[in-house]
């Protein structure tokens, strides 16, 4: 017999995050459209209220909206990714006072466990939204409910229906009737654009009559995996809650080029410039790799330029999270793929990445009967990490990655300030 869970999951999400980033620290920016911008500002990924009110939709290429964003004076801002992560990091900081048991979903959203509080709970989930508010200034939401899936249900109701006042709790049977009954289907955590349009071919439109789908059916319009989403949304908990984070079973540092990469060795100064943060990521986590793929590739949308795309793989043996190893397997690997002519020039390629698989923690890495001398110990490693952490990010980085990396980095022409993890970029006050 399935029994519907009776144990309480909140998921505070953080509300428009990446514009609300940057409205902590500049007060200029509240009331006004923002939006903030992929990387090399091409398109639209986050969205103030305001922006969304005039017809800025997720995704929207800045050159076709630029007339909206002049008529409404929107404010655009390049992605500023060290600031959202930091101010991410704090946001989860602050949930610690709240509950021995929460699982980071993503950047902007966490699952917090609330057994035990009872009818406090929401009492409690205001209480958490304060906390966020005050130490980080960062606005949330919180749904709560005994599913997963419910509770991302219940944030959205939260934030879209100001009778909540930002925390909706789906544990009451009245309130989940009231909120699924109004909620469209494509809004429900998991239901893509195709698995919608199968739905609604069988006259499912909203959250309540998905659930009142007989699992049978559920199992045939979109496999086990719809089947298991309707009997979240009758309160089946069969997503596990996850406190403790997986291992790692890849990684990747990948980047679009500000510039095409037209020649060998810019390409192999990005490729060095990845392996080396993928190094440091591994050693971060405790992990070495057994694979290394690079990828690189030319701009698809620009026909009338040569096209050619790249991806290539070397195992690493002995496993390893040592950046000299990584960075000369990412230029071996690179070389193979390279499509250009002897004097070094290519097609300009766009974007480039090293993808790191086989993934284990670095104790459990199989012993050699010959093992090949490694004079680069982790000692050299140590050192490397100490001192970037120390004085700051690429303050020592390999020779191969170069000097001028003008000619491969992300255009962020319109990027923020790093407030919070670059103390030259502090906000400074003058009385």
């Amino acid at each position: 017999m399935i029994v519907p869970s009776d144990k309480p999951i909140a998921l505070i999400d953080c509300n428009n995050f990446y514009v609300s980033c940057e409205r902590v620290f500049d007060p200029r920016l509240h009331g006004i459209p923002v939006i903030v911008l992929s990387n090399n500002d091409g398109c639209a990924v986050a969205r103030s209220d305001e922006s969304k009110a005039i017809g800025i939709r997720m995704g929207d290429p800045v050159f076709k909206i630029r007339d909206l964003m002049k008529r409404h004076g929107v404010v655009a801002l390049s992605s500023n990714y060290t600031l959202y992560g930091d101010m991410s990091r704090r946001v989860v900081d602050t949930l610690h006072d709240f509950s021995p048991r929460f699982e980071v979903y993503s950047i902007d959203e966490t699952f917090v466990d609330l057994s035990g509080f009872g009818s406090r709970m929401e009492a409690h989930a205001t209480a958490m939204r304060a906390a966020v508010r005050r130490a980080t200034g960062i606005p949330t939401c919180v749904g709560i409910a005994p599913t997963k899936t419910l509770s991302k249900l219940a944030n959205y109701a939260a934030k879209k229906n100001p009778i909540f006042g930002g925390v909706c709790n789906l544990m009451r049977d009245d309130v989940r009737d009231y909120v699924m009954q109004r909620i469209p289907v494509g809004e429900i955590w998991g239901v893509g654009r195709a698995t919608e349009a199968k739905l609604i071919a069988q006259g499912i439109t909203t959250a309540a009559q998905l659930r009142d789908m007989p699992l049978a059916l559920g199992r045939k319009v979109g496999t086990v995996v719809l089947e298991r989403l309707v009997a979240e949304l009758r309160g089946v908990a069969c997503i596990d809650f996850e406190d403790v984070p997986p291992q790692r079973k890849g990684m990747a540092v990948t980047r679009s080029a500000g510039t095409p990469m037209m020649t060998f060795d810019v390409l192999a100064q990005a490729l060095s410039a990845h392996a080396t943060r993928a190094a440091e990521k591994l050693r971060q986590h405790g992990l070495v790799a057994g694979t290394i793929t690079v990828f690189f590739h030319t701009n698809k949308h620009k026909p009338e330029r040569p096209q050619h795309s790249a991806s290539r793989s070397v195992r690493l043996s002995p496993m390893s999270n040592n950046t000299f190893e990584l960075v000369e397997a990412a230029i071996a690997a690179a070389r193979r793929g390279w499509k250009g002519d002897p004097s070094g020039n290519g097609c300009g390629y766009t974007k480039a990445g090293v993808v790191l698989d086989d993934l284990i923690p670095q104790e459990d890495v199989p012993a050699m009967l010959f093992p090949p001398e490694r004079p680069r110990n982790a000692k050299v490693m140590d050192a490397l990490d100490a001192i970037n952490d120390r004085f700051g990010k690429k303050k020592m980085v390999t020779a191969r990655e170069g000097f001028d990396k003008k000619a491969w980095t992300t255009k962020a022409d319109m990027r923020s300030p790093r407030y919070t993890t670059r103390i030259t970029e502090l906000p400074v006050i003058r009385i």
